[in-house]
């Protein structure tokens, strides 16, 4: 199963100025190739933090939250609240016919995964502005070297660099 990481990110390095923090701020063309992605992936991974700034579960896709405690969330078609561990989540998603699956944070589940050498790819959309504080990709320090595979304009000034883990 290949797993990508698909976060934007101001020139500062920050994903979001705090945990609550909607991201409205990374342009129409990100939200756009996000859409598209996630939607070809079909499955999209994320923390329960970064599930209530949504409000919602993305449609035409499977919705996965990880949360430390699922039974108080109520799941629905596409969407699936789990505690299990990163490697689990993968399993699970490869038993049902998934190849691919979308990582979007927020940092803590971004670095449980990131610790585990799920990751696969880095797609980050960097953004001109500067938060000065915030969340930053990952919650806790990790090393990881990586393989610039492409760089790509978005929108002027917005660009979209799309990385490979080496192991």
């Amino acid at each position: 199963m290949k797993l990508i990481l698909l976060m934007a990110m101001t020139a500062d390095g920050k994903i979001a100025r705090s945990n609550d923090h909607f991201p409205d701020w990374t342009g129409k063309a990100d939200k756009r190739m996000f859409k598209e992605l996630t939607a070809k992936a079909g499955v999209v991974i994320m923390g329960s933090r970064t599930f209530k700034t949504l409000a919602k579960p993305l449609p035409g896709r499977l919705n996965v939250v990880m949360t430390r405690t699922p039974e108080q969330w109520q799941p629905s078609q596409n969407l699936i609240f789990t505690a299990a561990p990163p490697r689990s989540v993968l399993t699970d998603l490869a038993a049902r016919g998934f190849s691919q699956a979308i990582l979007t944070g927020g940092a803590t589940i971004n670095t449980l995964f990131a610790h585990e050498n799920l990751i696969d790819e880095l797609m980050v959309t960097m953004v001109p502005k500067i938060f000065g504080q915030g969340l930053s990709l990952f919650s806790e320090h990790l090393e990881a070297n990586l393989d610039l595979m492409e760089t790509k304009e978005i929108e002027p000034g917005i660009l979209v660099l799309h990385y490979r883990f080496v192991r």
